[in-house]
């Protein structure tokens, strides 16, 4: 512990390596919302997060889970499920008026290809201005499900039934996951379109 008059304490999310303070302020510096993406275990949650003095205020969320509403029965947490997180959430952005944003990761890992980047794309598609580079997107065969497809397909019945038993049980089919993408997509687009 350091001594002396001019010792300072940090803040406590700085020193409990939950905030990284320079990105926070170069981000806010920007005066635009930032799109918020975390993922866990089970599902990908998007958000659209303004600037209060108060503190952070949540305009807009989107939760993998939402898309079940959608006719989504397949994982929340995989690449399709992120891109199609992001894409709910930029929709309902732009319905209540905020067409632009910063990706703001936090202290995840910047992996190019991950689902944070799925669900980033996913804004952008869904109409958010957001500044992005396109290296680090997934393409859109794994954004589609397409991988997940070919890989259903190469396996045995035995060995699909029991690596896709939480699809089966869902009464998905892995191999119509690309299909199933599509059609989701369409469902988002047209409940905004009714709104409208």
């Amino acid at each position: 512990m350091a001594k002396g008059a001019s010792y300072v304490v940090q803040y406590r999310r700085k020193r409990a390596g939950r905030t990284n303070y320079k990105k926070r302020l170069d981000m806010l510096k920007s005066r635009k919302a930032r799109l918020v993406v975390r993922k866990s275990n089970m599902r990908m949650l998007a958000q659209i997060i303004e600037y209060a003095e108060a503190g952070d205020k949540i305009a807009i969320s989107a939760d993998s889970n939402d898309l079940k509403e959608f006719g989504w029965k397949y994982s929340g947490k995989n690449l399709p499920a992120a891109y199609l997180t992001g894409y709910l959430c930029a929709k309902r952005s732009i319905a209540k008026g905020n067409k632009e944003a910063v990706m703001d990761i936090g202290l995840q890992a910047s992996i190019s290809g991950s689902s944070i980047y799925a669900a980033l794309k996913g804004a952008a598609d869904g109409g958010l201005q957001i500044p992005i580079g396109k290296e680090i997107l997934p393409d859109d065969k794994r954004i589609s499900g397409a991988h997940i497809a070919d890989y259903a397909g190469k396996l045995e019945k035995k060995e699909h039934d029991k690596k896709f038993s939480g699809y089966i049980k869902a009464g998905a089919d892995p191999k119509n996951i690309t299909n199933t993408f599509n059609e989701v997509k369409k469902n988002i687009e047209k409940s905004f379109q009714k709104d409208a």
